[in-house]
C-alpha cells in the first residue's frame, strides 16, 4: 500500500506557508477579512511570551480562530519584524498529515530552513482537537523546544480535554475567543461611525451616545439574529437560512460528535433535548427539579451535560441570590445564558422587534457581551426573592457586596410605569451601590427617580456597544 512520501509531506508545507518564500505573506482572501477586536491582544502574548508555555487559542466553532492565526502571522512579519521562514502553520485537518506526530514537523521545519541555534521560532497547529492525546504530545514539545513558540487552535473538543486532564498543567496559556461582540459586529457591517458618537475623555463607561437609536436598534435585531459569527455577516445565503449553517455547522458538530465521543454519551437526543430547552429559556431561570421532570433525565446526568454544555462554550450558569446579596447553599435554581443570541435564532427562527422572545434576546445579548471580561464575568449574579428580582447584579470579589445592578428591559414603558422598578430602588437602597442601578430600555436615554433613588436609562443595544466596547478595553491591557 502506498505511503504519503516525505517529498510530498514537504511540498504541502510549503503550500500551505506562502510567507517561506521572500516577500510573501497570507493570502489575499485572508488579509482583506476584517480583524477580530481581540488580535492585538492575541499577538502581543505571543510575541512578548518569555516563559515556557503554549499559547492555546479556544472558542466555538466558526468565530474566526483560523483567520486570527494568519492575521496573527502576518503581524509577526510586518510589526514583529520576524522572518517568515521562522513561522510554520499547519492544519491538523489536512489529509496529507494524518499518522504523523507533532514532533516530526517541528524537526522537518528544522530541517527544511537551518538557522543559528536560539533563533525565536514559532508554530501553528489548527484544530489541535483532531490529534488524539494532543495534550500530552504538546506539553512534551514545549519541555524539549524550549526556543519555539507553540501556538494551537482548537473547539470545544480541545476546550473539554484542557479541563479534564493535568498534563498540560503550568505548560498552557489560554487565550478565549468569543463570538462577535456587538461593537465588533458594527465594525464588520461599517456602521459604527453613523451610528455611534464617540465621548469626548473623561471615563468612557457610560459616554457613548448614538445619533440614530432606531439604526442602531436595526442592527441589533441583525446582530441578535445572525451577527455573532463572522462568515454569517458577509454572506447573504447564511443570512438567509441561519438554522441550516449556524445549527449544523456549529451547535450539532458539538452535540452529536464532539461531546459523545469526548465523553461517551449514548443518548445523543436526550443531551440534544436539554439543550433546545435551555436554549429556548436562554435568560430565564431554571431549577434542576423541572428539567429533569421534563427530559425525564435524573438530576446528577442532568448536571454533568450542563457542565460539558457549558465547557463547550454553549452556555454559560449564573447563580441566584437573595435580597440580601447572600448565596443559596444549594444550587437547585440558576440562570442559564446562551453564549451568543445567535443560536437561538438558528434553532427557532429569527425575530423582530415585536417577537414575543426580544427580551430573552435582548437580556443575551448583554449577557454576552461579558464573556471575555475576566474582572466582571465571574462576579455576575442574578437576585430574586419574593417580592422582586434583578436581572444582573455584581459582586465584589472580597467583600461580596454588591457594586452595580443591572435591569434588562426591551420597552420604554418603563418611563411612564417606574413604580415597577420599586423593588430594584430598594435593593440598591440596602446596598448602596457604587454606581446608581441602570435600567435598559428600546429607545430612551436619561434618568428617572424611584423612591428617591436616582437611575440610568440606557438602550438596550446602546448598553450592549459600552459593554463590549469597555470589555475589549480591558483584555487589551492586561
Amino acid at each position: 500500500m502506498r505511503q504519503v512520501t516525505d517529498k510530498e509531506i514537504e511540498n504541502r508545507l510549503r503550500l500551505d506557508n506562502p510567507w517561506w518564500q521572500a516577500g510573501q505573506g497570507i493570502e489575499s482572501d485572508y488579509l482583506e477579512f476584517p480583524r477580530r477586536a481581540y488580535l492585538r491582544g492575541f499577538s502581543r502574548l505571543i510575541s512578548e511570551s518569555t516563559v515556557n508555555r503554549a499559547v492555546i487559542l479556544l472558542g466555538p466553532r466558526r468565530v474566526g480562530k483560523t483567520i486570527m492565526v494568519f492575521h496573527t502571522i502576518q503581524w509577526l512579519m510586518d510589526e514583529a519584524e520576524t522572518s517568515g521562514r521562522d513561522i510554520l502553520y499547519l492544519s491538523l485537518e489536512t489529509p496529507s498529515y494524518s499518522g504523523l506526530s507533532l514532533e516530526s514537523f517541528v524537526r522537518r521545519f528544522q530541517d527544511i530552513s537551518p538557522r543559528p541555534q536560539g533563533t525565536p521560532l514559532f508554530v501553528f497547529f489548527d484544530e489541535i482537537q483532531y490529534l488524539k492525546n494532543w495534550e500530552i504530545h504538546l506539553k512534551s514539545l514545549v519541555d524539549t523546544f524550549r526556543e519555539i513558540c507553540f501556538v494551537v487552535t482548537g473547539s470545544a473538543a480541545a476546550a473539554l480535554k484542557t479541563k479534564s486532564v493535568e498534563s498540560g498543567a503550568g505548560r498552557f496559556t489560554e487565550f478565549r475567543l468569543p463570538p462577535l461582540t456587538f461593537a465588533e459586529y458594527l465594525n464588520f457591517v461599517q456602521k459604527k461611525k453613523n451610528l455611534i458618537i464617540e465621548p469626548f475623555g473623561g471615563d468612557n463607561r457610560s459616554h457613548f451616545t448614538t445619533q440614530n437609536i432606531y439604526g442602531l436598534n436595526e442592527e441589533f435585531i441583525n446582530y441578535l439574529n445572525y451577527g455573532a459569527f463572522p462568515e454569517a455577516v458577509f454572506s447573504k445565503q447564511i443570512q438567509g437560512n441561519p438554522q441550516r449553517y449556524i445549527k449544523s455547522d456549529i451547535i450539532d458538530k458539538v452535540l452529536l460528535r464532539d461531546l459523545p465521543s469526548l465523553y461517551g454519551i449514548s443518548d445523543i437526543q436526550e443531551l440534544n433535548r436539554l439543550f433546545n430547552t435551555l436554549a429556548y429559556n436562554s435568560g430565564l431561570e431554571v431549577s434542576l427539579g423541572k428539567l429533569s421532570k421534563s427530559s425525564n433525565v435524573a438530576k446528577k446526568t442532568l448536571t454533568r451535560y450542563i457542565e460539558y454544555l457549558e465547557a463547550a462554550f454553549l452556555i454559560k450558569r449564573i447563580k441566584r441570590l437573595d435580597a440580601d446579596a447572600r448565596h443559596f447553599k444549594r444550587l437547585t435554581a440558576f440562570k442559564v445564558y446562551l453564549t451568543n443570541p445567535t443560536m437561538r435564532a438558528a434553532l427557532f427562527g429569527p425575530i423582530t422587534e415585536q417577537h414575543e422572545a426580544i427580551g430573552q434576546l435582548a437580556e443575551t445579548a448583554v449577557f454576552s457581551q461579558w464573556l471575555h471580561n475576566t474582572t466582571y464575568i465571574e462576579s455576575l449574579y442574578y437576585a430574586r426573592w419574593k417580592s422582586g428580582e434583578v436581572d444582573l447584579v455584581s459582586l465584589e470579589p472580597g467583600t461580596q457586596r454588591p457594586r452595580f445592578a443591572i435591569e434588562i428591559k426591551w420597552s420604554d414603558r418603563i418611563v411612564e410605569q417606574p413604580k415597577e422598578l420599586r423593588q430594584l430602588a430598594l435593593f440598591a437602597k440596602r446596598h448602596q451601590l457604587q454606581r446608581p442601578p441602570l435600567v435598559t430600555t428600546c429607545t430612551k436615554s436619561g434618568s428617572i427617580q424611584v423612591e428617591g433613588l436616582e437611575m440610568e436609562l440606557t438602550p438596550t443595544a446602546l448598553h450592549c456597544y459600552t459593554v463590549a466596547r469597555n470589555t475589549l478595553e480591558h483584555q487589551q491591557n492586561q
